[in-house]
């Protein structure tokens, strides 16, 4: 289970190094648009949000007796058949529908693959008693960044970039073939009986997931906390194609000084990460949320400072700038989402896991698909180009005030793990007791379905 999630997450994580050099050959060989930019980076994103049909298929439907493995490797494979063309034939890299079919297939074998992984986590983690595995997965993603924006500058400067797209299919592949030789039932998880799968249809038991996950978030102790890491997600306007062609055109920064930005930012989130798995109980969770989004509200005027060329003034150079500061925006952003996923996974119901967890992991994708096309608004109606950025201060302006707005609405967050745990068990309590009296009419199959799983397993 360690190798097997370690190393996914780690590739997990190391998808910035072929996606660095995706970045450098969009913006320098083929010259694309900031705006052009930005829109194939979010677009690339829309099959994640297809995430809760990949978990729901994942609770529902065992291929070969298993539900996780299978779904990982078909992940996998699909990422293979997406970067190995983009690496030995050259067209698919040049036209842009070509480039685009490459990176959804990929963004979908990539979903496909969290979403078994995550599902994989939350239920081992409930089997085995052991609270908080998110965080190490975190940690291992975040080990995987370092590595791939370390050496990813490095490669670039003295690579093109199908030799990138080549290494991450060669280590695809070693994951694919790690996958096929673990079995399931290795893993000391339960297994659902032959003759409970022979006998149900596949689209009833999909059905019946989709009940069941329906039932799941419409719990307050969930829907509250997921509405508000939404809303602060999908609200703020994300300027990174306009910032990414600003850093390389007009301040011509070599590809090590990014990605050397990025390798620090991640050992940033490395280091929090472990923060936050050695202290997370001893904080209110409301409290870290808002100091988060505080920092990183403010994190964004860094960008602000490097545009105005105010950190020239102070006798700090571009490239040391940029080095230090450039990606801590970013970097916030990913540790807030954090303590949701421990959060969720504390919370979910049994039978449930890849449903739930695929379902917050896709609502995180559609708000930040969102804030990009959002950003892509915005960057158009302030007039940024290619060769004029002299309004985007006032786009990160924009970013700023729209970041400091969620922190009104942090009564909507619960205090702690503990308290909401507590409230979710008198929640279902009263609504078990509710289910006896009226269950039978309304969710009759779903009930049944779930006494049949518990009692087969």
């Amino acid at each position: 289970m360690l190798f097997l999630c370690g190393f996914g997450y780690w590739m997990q994580g190391f998808r910035c190094f072929p996606w660095l050099a995706l970045n450098f050959h969009m913006a320098h060989n083929l010259n694309m648009h900031p705006s052009t930019l930005q829109l194939v980076q979010h677009s690339g994103n829309l099959p994640m949000v297809a995430k809760p049909f990949y978990g729901i298929l994942s609770d529902a439907l065992y291929i070969s007796g298993a539900h996780r493995l299978p779904y990982i490797s078909i992940g996998v494979l699909l990422q293979v058949l997406s970067w190995g063309p983009m690496a030995v034939i050259p067209v698919a890299g040049k036209a842009l529908p070509t480039l685009m079919a490459c990176v959804l297939l990929s963004n979908l074998g990539a979903s496909i693959t969290e979403v078994a992984q995550d599902a994989l986590v939350a239920e081992y983690g409930q089997e085995k008693n052991m609270k908080g595995l998110q965080s190490y997965a975190f940690m291992a993603s975040a080990a995987g960044g370092i590595l791939g924006n370390l050496i990813g500058g490095y490669f670039l400067m003295k690579t093109p970039p199908r030799t990138m797209f080549l290494v991450f299919s060669v280590l695809l592949s070693a994951q694919f073939a790690i996958s096929l030789r673990i079995r399931e039932e290795s893993l000391g998880l339960p297994k659902l009986p032959d003759h409970y799968l022979t006998r149900k249809p596949i689209f009833e038991s999909i059905r019946k997931q989709f009940s069941e996950l329906m039932m799941g978030i419409q719990e307050e102790s969930i829907v509250r906390p997921l509405t508000w890491i939404v809303a602060s997600i999908a609200m703020v306007p994300v300027l990174s194609g306009s910032l990414f062609c600003y850093q390389t055109q007009c301040l011509h920064l070599d590809p090590s000084v990014i990605g050397m930005s990025r390798v620090i930012g991640q050992l940033m989130l490395l280091s929090t990460a472990v923060l936050y798995d050695r202290y997370r109980k001893k904080v209110p969770m409301r409290k870290l949320v808002g100091v988060v989004q505080l920092v990183y509200a403010f994190s964004l005027l860094l960008d602000l400072l490097l545009v105005r060329q105010i950190n020239v003034r102070l006798g700090i150079p571009n490239e040391v700038f940029v080095l230090c500061f450039s990606g801590l925006a970013e970097i916030i952003a990913q540790f807030k989402i954090l303590p949701f996923t421990v959060l969720f996974a504390s919370l979910c119901p049994r039978g449930c896991e890849g449903s739930l967890t695929s379902f917050l992991a896709s609502a995180l994708c559609l708000s930040s698909i969102a804030s990009g096309f959002l950003g892509v608004g915005l960057a158009s109606l302030i007039g940024v180009t290619a060769g004029d950025y002299s309004s985007l201060p006032f786009g990160i302006l924009v970013q700023f005030i729209a970041a400091l707005l969620p922190l009104g609405w942090l009564c909507n967050l619960p205090m702690s793990e503990a308290v909401v745990g507590k409230e979710r068990k008198r929640g279902l309590s009263r609504r078990s007791q509710k289910s006896r009296r009226v269950g039978r009419v309304v969710y009759g199959s779903v009930s049944i379905y779930r006494r049949e799983r518990e009692s087969e397993a």
